[in-house]
Parts: C-alpha cells; structure tokens; sequence
C-alpha cells in the first residue's frame, strides 16, 4: 500500500480534477489522505461525493498549510508516500514512473510545467526556471525541492517526522533535506504534474514565479541560517542514533 497526501482548504474549484487524475492511477489497496483545515466551501461535500473508498478524509483546524501537511503525513500508512496540493493535474505515468525510480533511491522530485488555472502553459520547465537539482547547500540557500512533485519512502518519512516547529522550514524542503542526509535522491528531468498558479493557491514558489520575493536581506539571510542550523543539527542527532 501507498499513501497520497493533500492538504485542503476551500478548495472546491479544482479539487475534483486533480483527485480525478490521481486515482485513475493508483492501485487500488492505496489510500488518499486528505487534510482538510477546516473548509468553509463545498470542498469535503465534493470529495465524498467521489464515493472512493481509498479516500480518507482527516480533519485539521491548524490553519497553515505546513501543519495541514505534517496532519496528514502522520496519518499516512504506506510504504511510499506522495505529496499533492488540491489544485494541481498528475500527468499519466507519474505514479508508476515515482514507484520504479523509488526501488533504487529514496526520494524522487519530478519536474512540472507550471500553468494558469485554465491550463494554459506560463513555464514549460520549472527545473529550468529554477535551477532545480540536488544538493544540502544549494537547497538550502534557494530551496527547488517542490512538495507537488516529491515521493519518497517511509525511512524518510519517519526520519523527517515530526517537522521543525519554526515556521522558516517548509515541509517539502526539510524532506528533502532529511533524504539528502540519510539516503539517496533523485531529480527526474521529465514533467508529470501540471502545477497549476492561481490567486487562491495555498503553497507559493518564492512568492510570486514572476518577482523576487519582498523579504529584507536580513531575513532571507536569517531563514538560511535557520534551515542551515537544523538539518546539521538533524544530521548529528540521527548520526548519534545509528552508532
């Protein structure tokens, strides 16, 4: 069994595409986990009416897609998990290319091509855009490690869990993060997801993917330091742990 985990909150306007595209491709012992913080739309009514028993519905309250996510990661009973927001279009392939390429690494991050909320292409490439591959320095500078596009094992999982409390660690760069320290991960070069940009999206990519992020120097700087000062922290802890 494998586990997807979404992160929801109002919304009922791409919800059904998106669970549509994901359970077209997933066996059928696997579960969908979905978090949902507390949604004041037709979001769950939605949902239910799929009628999918691999669907299991978790309800948060916490207000803040980080701990949404980290919800329904510690409801997750797979042995590979995958991370999806609630707006987004898996393309064919990506759950059984992830499977594959997961029985030799332990973290996958696929490339996307971003698109407007009519599907229209703004970025063919998000790796090109920014530059993504691997690396502990280089992520943690400028962070390319996308949730929408990540699975991973369970070591992971239970390695990374329970997330950094500071609000400066997201929850798709401290796992990859963690994968980098404990195992090995992969970036694949192909687009299976349609990440789709509109005004109601909950996670963001620096912001805005056409201007530079507002934050002062000092607390971009700070923000690094921060994930810096964890994941070594992480890495002498777990280091500790297997001696």
């Amino acid at each position: 069994m494998n586990s997807i985990c979404i992160a929801t909150y109002n919304g009922e306007k791409y919800i059904k595409q998106q669970l549509s595209s994901i359970l077209k491709q997933i066996n059928i012992d696997d579960e969908v986990i979905v978090s949902d913080d507390d949604s004041t739309d037709n979001t769950i009514k939605i949902i239910e009416s799929l009628n999918d028993k691999r669907i299991k519905i978790v309800h948060g309250g916490f207000h803040h897609f980080k701990w949404n996510f980290a919800n329904a990661l510690q409801h997750a009973n797979g042995e590979y998990i995958f991370l999806s927001d609630q707006d987004d279009i898996w393309l064919n392939k990506k759950y059984q290319t992830c499977l594959e390429r997961l029985q030799n690494v332990d973290l996958i991050c696929h490339n996307s091509s971003v698109v407007d909320e009519n599907l229209n292409t703004i970025i063919p490439s998000f790796f090109d855009y920014y530059n993504s591959k691997p690396g502990i320095i280089k992520n943690s500078i400028k962070n390319t490690y996308f949730g929408a596009c990540m699975a991973f094992n369970r070591k992971v999982l239970n390695a990374a869990l329970p997330l950094p409390k500071t609000m400066e660690i997201g929850h798709d760069i401290w796992i990859g993060l963690v994968a980098e320290s404990i195992g090995k991960v992969e970036f694949i070069e192909t687009p299976y997801l349609l990440y789709r940009r509109h005004d109601a999206a909950l996670t963001n990519i620096s912001n805005d993917l056409k201007t530079r992020s507002k934050r002062s120097l000092f607390t971009k700087i700070w923000s690094r330091i921060i994930v810096l000062y964890n994941i070594i922290l992480f890495n002498i802890k777990y280091k500790c742990t297997k001696n």
